[in-house]
């Protein structure tokens, strides 16, 4: 693998060559703040997307009343570091080798120094301010931070811990981050409440004379969904709250599938259900999807109540999805739609009301969005596209595809119809998500789809590097001379035994 590394170098060398234009004076009093609200592992359970009936989160849905949904958003790597990468830089993970929990792109080379969304605001005369989970892990010491945001709030995260697991033992090594349910505690010890309350504190002081950039990362409904009795009491503890999954739903899916999460904490359905903790898991992740809603909610009524909801861009989006038992596992990791489709709502001057987008969209194309919506200058170096036209116009046809990438070689194609999925190994995948929304019905190998199979074939992505130096965590690579695979420095063989099946 290391003699590719100078094919990373040389691509990367070519994008990060690109043209950078010169800041803009400093900003007007008529440029539109930016409230900027990431939820993490939010999947489509939410009002807006309808992806399970019994999700209640009225203040997306009074932000999407006020705003444009894209309804065919998806996150460009169904895992935090990439995806968070990606939409940052407005960059595919296959063109920058960042597939995995680690490397941080600072110290991947040539794109160390590159413009981060943040970075293009504050030097366009934003003050731009973070609290909670916006990178995935820390980025270094104070100067580090300066560079990255003027403001720094608290970190956010779990908050309130119960002294021991609620839940059995998982397999995998029993990570502490595998847990859920309730225990007595209060809201206001919550990490997501208390980056709620620093925002809401941050908009009431904002200066009058200069816009800001408000980045607000909300931990949940990320495991460990920890949740008061409150919320947990809002939904059901029968079968009624369960997704829809097929027992067989694997038999038509190809063996490869299975190494994009070959051994993960994340437990598989097996296991949830032996261990009878479904009913809690799906109860427990539906509770903390209301409870963050309800933090964006606090938000939301402070920025009326300043007088500044008219003159601010509102954007909310998730950095991937997460499986509740579909396709045999919980967790993210796969290019299904669970793993891949997530919510962006934009809100604000510019944006039709009350619309929703089925065109396809992907999360590196909020960097372009955000940019021109504000009048900030254009930038040569992102590979996303501005998604203004159908923020003007939801029936506005989009020229490409969503694309999301997990490792090397293994990509999902998404358009308004279709998902198509490719492996590194060559296997396919192919699902009609109008007539199959639960993508139960791979027909790859029907020849009556040739056609189709070729179209989307066309779009898969041209620069695809190998995994960064210093890659871990979640990375695959493959031979396609062995046909074996390296998951997380593991040699897996094309005959070994599936784990936890």
């Amino acid at each position: 693998m290391n003699q590719r590394f100078p094919l990373f170098a040389a691509v990367l060398a070519l994008i990060g060559s690109a043209t950078v234009l010169p800041a803009a004076a400093a900003a007007t009093t008529t440029k539109p703040n930016v409230l900027f609200i990431a939820i993490d592992d939010q999947n489509d359970w939410v009002g807006p997307l309808g992806g399970h009936r019994l999700a209640r989160t009225p203040n997306l849905d009074r932000l999407a009343a006020r705003g444009t949904t894209l309804l065919n958003a998806h996150c460009q790597a169904p895992l935090c570091n990439p995806s968070r990468t990606s939409l940052m830089l407005s960059l595919r993970p296959t063109s920058t080798g960042i597939y995995g929990l680690a490397p941080w792109f600072r110290t991947v080379e040539p794109v160390k120094d590159r413009v981060t969304l943040p970075q293009h605001f504050k030097d366009n005369g934003y003050r731009t301010l973070t609290t909670g989970k916006i990178y995935h892990g820390g980025v270094g010491g104070p100067e580090a931070r300066a560079r990255e945001f003027d403001v720094w709030g608290p970190a956010g995260g779990v908050g309130a811990k119960p002294v021991a697991k609620l839940i059995p033992a998982t397999p995998g090594g029993n990570h502490p981050l595998m847990d859920w349910g309730v225990f007595p505690h209060r809201d206001e010890d919550k990490g997501d409440h208390q980056i709620a309350t620093w925002a809401i504190d941050q908009i009431r002081s904002a200066p009058a004379n200069q816009p800001f950039f408000l980045a607000v990362g909300f931990f949940l409904p990320h495991v460990p969904c920890y949740i008061t009795q409150k919320w947990y009491d809002m939904f059901p503890g029968d079968d009624s709250i369960l997704p829809p999954v097929k027992a067989d739903d694997r038999d038509d899916t190809p063996r490869f599938s299975w190494n994009l999460h070959w051994d993960l904490p994340e437990p598989r359905l097996k296991w949830v259900k032996e261990n009878k903790q479904w009913h809690n898991l799906v109860r427990s992740y539906l509770a903390s999807t209301a409870f963050v809603d309800a933090q964006i909610g606090r938000l939301l009524d402070q920025l009326e109540a300043s007088g500044q909801a008219d003159n601010t861009i509102i954007v909310v989006w998730g950095d991937h999805g997460w499986h509740l038992g579909e396709k045999g596992i919980t967790g993210k990791n796969t290019l299904w739609e669970r793993s891949t489709r997530v919510p962006l709502i934009f809100a604000g001057p510019g944006v039709a009301k009350a619309a929703r987008s089925t065109q396809p969209a992907e999360l590196l194309d909020i960097y372009p969005t955000l940019a021109e919506l504000c009048g900030l200058p254009a930038r040569t170096d992102l590979e996303g596209i501005s998604l203004v036209p159908q923020l003007k116009n939801a029936a506005a046809k989009r020229a490409r595809p969503a694309i999301t990438s997990h490792n090397q070689g293994n990509h999902g194609i998404r358009t308004e119809r279709w998902r198509y999925i490719h492996y590194a190994d060559g296997t396919e995948e192919l699902y009609d998500i109008i007539a199959d929304p639960n993508e139960w019905t791979n027909l790859a190998g029907d020849p009556r789809h040739a056609a189709v199979m070729a179209e989307h074939r066309r779009w898969l992505p041209r620069i695809d590097l190998p995994p960064a130096p210093r890659s871990a965590n979640r990375v695959l690579t493959y031979d396609p001379a062995t046909n074996e695979s390296i998951w997380e420095g593991k040699l897996v063989k094309s005959t070994d035994p599936i784990p936890g099946l």
